[in-house]
């Protein structure tokens, strides 16, 4: 049974860090690229950043990018998001995403952003 099961999300003041994980299970992890989108209250999912199967690749929204890292472990069956600079419009549910003959979505992670 295929499992995506993110972790990591939480309250933080503006300006603080978080990192996200998501576990997988019941796929050949290394075989999937793997993404994080995010979903904001009353707007529609949006993508985050993708990570190749190997992790020498990744991509990320543009106004992201310096801010956020994502990073896998095959080892551990394990994607990251590293978000530092954390901003209130940051604030939503954040979802991993694996990509690959079959997509699969874990159940998101609240991250809240406010002083």
């Amino acid at each position: 049974q295929v499992q995506l099961v993110e972790s990591g999300g939480g309250l933080v003041q503006p300006g603080e860090s978080l990192r996200l994980s998501c576990a997988a299970s019941g796929f050949t992890f290394s075989s999937y690229v793997m993404s994080w989108y995010r979903q904001a209250p009353g707007k529609e999912r949006d993508f985050v950043a993708t990570i190749s199967g190997g992790g020498t690749y990744t991509s990320y929204a543009t106004s992201l990018k310096g801010r956020f890292t994502i990073s896998r472990d095959n080892t551990k069956n394990t994607v990251y998001l590293q978000m530092n600079s954390l901003k209130p419009d940051d604030t939503a549910v954040y979802y991993c995403k694996a990509i690959g003959s079959t997509p699969y979505w874990g159940q998101g992670t609240q991250v809240t952003v406010s002083s």
